[in-house]
């Protein structure tokens, strides 16, 4: 056993080997099963309560943030753009790496693999590379001992952008041309027609405001480096598969060779189906560069910041 073996010794639940340490956290034991005998009757019209309702209740149901965190454990925070739309001309991050505690940064170019995420286009930088394109689009990450340090550190960089007119509707979207994806026009029957036909037509136009998803847990991520460059990653999300391709991607590895845990989720409702890759992959990033288990919690104001929503919509 190496020196870095014998100072990741813990671990919890179904993750890689090690006994548990202690942390931070005095969770409730889990002192009963949360399952019911079985019942003899129909199932249709019967309460059943959640599988995890018990140990929600009582305090004992454990969330990413709750598991014990192993000893070395490094923290990110993310460096979230100050502008709408600018090119991104470079990052002065000697104020942030002279803070207390503080590890280092993460940018793009410590990026092994594909620099760009893809979901329904490959077209999503992991880190923000040459522009911004909207406030709090994430340009890198500050690594530090804790995670206040980091957050405070990652304030401190300075960032040397150049500011380009943003498009902050769908309507200036619409009238600009620029679309997230191809146009797609719908057509059944002949809709002019039929309005022509009718005795009383209605013209306006509608608007339909955006939603944070706003989960009760907040998007979070550890990701632990284990032997032979295979990797455990512990993540709030909906779509594990897609965490594993997607770190996968960015640290150049076979799919493989990452493993993905999600116990379970604090509230997601769609919010944390890709948006939840983001976040393994930047602390699977920050791992890899200083070797080192990396969490990486977003606060509340950089996570309506940082994540998608559900969009703005305008009708004519």
């Amino acid at each position: 056993m190496n020196t870095r073996d014998k100072e990741f010794t813990a671990s919890t639940g179904g993750g890689p080997g090690g006994a548990a340490d202690a942390g931070e956290r005095n969770l409730a034991p889990a002192t009963h099963s949360p399952h019911e005998p079985a019942t003899a009757g129909p199932a249709m019209g019967v309460s059943r309560p959640h599988e995890s309702a018990r140990a929600q209740v009582a305090g004992g149901a454990t969330y990413v943030d709750d598991i014990p965190e192993i000893k070395g454990t490094l923290h990110a925070a993310p460096i979230l753009s100050t502008v709408a739309h600018g090119r991104l001309l470079g990052v002065d991050a000697a104020a942030a790496l002279a803070a207390p505690g503080v590890r280092g940064v993460v940018l793009a170019a410590d990026i092994p693999g594909d620099p760009v995420l893809a979901t329904f286009v490959h077209d999503e930088p992991i880190f923000a590379i040459d522009k911004v394109e909207h406030i709090g689009q994430v340009i890198g990450l500050v690594v530090a001992d804790t995670v206040m340090q980091a957050r405070r550190a990652a304030r401190l960089v300075v960032q040397r952008i150049e500011p380009l007119p943003p498009i902050l509707t769908p309507r200036e979207a619409h009238a600009a041309q620029s679309y997230v994806l191809p146009k797609v026009t719908v057509r059944r029957g002949e809709p002019e027609a039929a309005l022509a036909r009718s005795e009383h037509t209605l013209q306006g136009q509608l608007e339909v405001g955006g939603q944070e998803h706003f989960y009760l847990e907040g998007q979070v991520a550890y990701a632990l480096p284990l032997e032979q460059d295979q990797w455990w990653i512990y993540s709030s999300t909906q779509h594990p598969g897609e965490i594993q391709h997607w770190v996968a991607h960015a640290l150049h590895i076979e799919n493989n060779a990452v493993t993905v845990e999600c116990r379970r989720m604090g509230g997601g409702f769609g919010g944390k189906e890709t948006q939840a890759g983001h976040m393994a992959v930047w602390a699977a990033l920050a791992a890899r560069k200083f070797g080192r288990p990396v969490k990486l919690r977003l606060d509340r104001d950089d996570d309506f910041m940082v994540t998608g929503k559900r969009h703005p919509f305008a009708y004519d």
